[in-house]
């Protein structure tokens, strides 16, 4: 079980709000060490024990990319709530599918990445809609780094950079902004070979991506991500409006606060990190929440599947260099204070 994952469980446990009953890994040994570690009682390496097993209410899927979608839709199919990493699938024929078995199922469906939950983002959200930059015209989103030396999977078809990293800048920029209707990218192959886990492996995906959205009414957005980056020291995303500029600091997975330019203020305001213990995992927290308050979650298949369909096609025009139209639409989020479940992300807001 992803560690950071296992963490907030404990969390949760030691709150009385959830019990760990099972555990998988294909590995015997890794599931066993889980299982000794943290006083799970049931470990396996076999997926569909956990799934079927009544015993179990919620799913974590936290597997290599290639899996997310049938897993995910094993578990909703068994009536069980489910969050999914990252990518929901890699694929949209099985996105779909999801997306459909969710709409049908008793159970709740959380997709990865959970930015949305973020204070900082909610907040920058607020201010967003209350038009305090004006109209927005550009933003740039930017999230990368050198790239994994472990899982060899990242590097095979079906991962990749822009579905483990230019996933959250893409998750970002339409939860704020809503469905983007066109998407043009370069993408490529910086380091065709690399040394994973010992071993050197030929790289089967494109490792470097600058992509371009179309929100409609002369509104574009640019996203820089790839396995290429070794350090960087700028905003994780900046948002340039007709009165005004908002950027975001750190990472949108790990945010920092948030600076705030208006022309009638004539001075950057600088915000600090609403929360910050907020842990990228949180996706799990609103899980538990949601079933407990018997309520939608926040975060929707339907955003999943339309950010999957903008990197695939980001995928495409990078290989053809051709403009993708984007066909799928979902109803981005609103960040009101008077959202019960989430009054402990944004207690810190109600001053203003």
């Amino acid at each position: 079980m992803n560690g950071p994952y296992m963490s907030l469980a404990r969390e949760l446990r030691e709150q009385g709000r959830i019990s760990i009953v099972a555990a998988c890994d294909v590995v015997a040994d890794r599931a066993r060490a889980v299982g000794e570690t943290h006083g799970i009682p049931h470990v396996t390496t076999d997926p569909r024990e956990v799934i079927d097993s009544a015993d179990v209410d919620a799913v974590l899927v936290l597997t290599s990319m290639a899996e997310h979608g049938s897993l995910a839709i094993a578990a909703l199919e068994a009536g069980k709530h489910v969050l999914v990493e990252k990518p929901m699938a890699v694929t949209l024929d099985e996105a779909a599918k999801l997306v459909d078995v969710a709409r049908r199922s008793p159970g709740h469906l959380v997709c990865a990445p959970a930015v949305v939950l973020s204070p900082t983002y909610q907040r920058m959200g607020r201010h967003l809609a209350r038009g305090d930059i004006g109209r927005p015209n550009l933003a740039r989103a930017r999230y990368g780094w050198a790239g994994p030396w472990w899982g060899q999977w990242f590097y095979r078809s079906g991962a990749g950079p822009l579905f483990d990293l230019g996933v959250y800048n893409i998750t970002s920029l339409t939860g704020w902004f809503g469905p983007a209707k066109r998407v043009m990218a370069m993408a490529g192959t910086a380091t065709p070979e690399r040394v994973v886990e010992g071993e050197r492996i030929t790289v089967e995906v494109e490792d470097n991506f600058q992509i371009l959205l179309d929100f409609g009414d002369a509104f574009f957005a640019s996203i820089t991500t790839g396995f290429t980056m070794q350090q960087y020291r700028c905003p994780a995303i900046e948002i340039y409006g007709s009165t005004g500029t908002i950027q975001m600091m750190g990472d949108d997975w790990a945010p920092r606060g948030y600076e705030l330019w208006q022309n009638d203020v004539r001075a950057w305001k600088i915000y600090h990190d609403q929360n910050p213990r907020w842990p990228w995992t949180d996706g799990l927290r609103h899980l538990v929440d949601r079933i407990q308050h018997d309520v939608a979650p926040l975060m929707t298949p339907e955003h999943a599947y339309h950010v999957l369909e903008i990197m695939v096609k980001a995928i495409e025009s990078g290989r053809d260099g051709e403009a993708k139209a984007i066909e799928s639409t979902f109803s981005p989020p609103t960040f009101d204070d008077g959202d019960t479940a989430e009054a402990t992300h944004l207690a810190h807001d109600r001053a203003e």
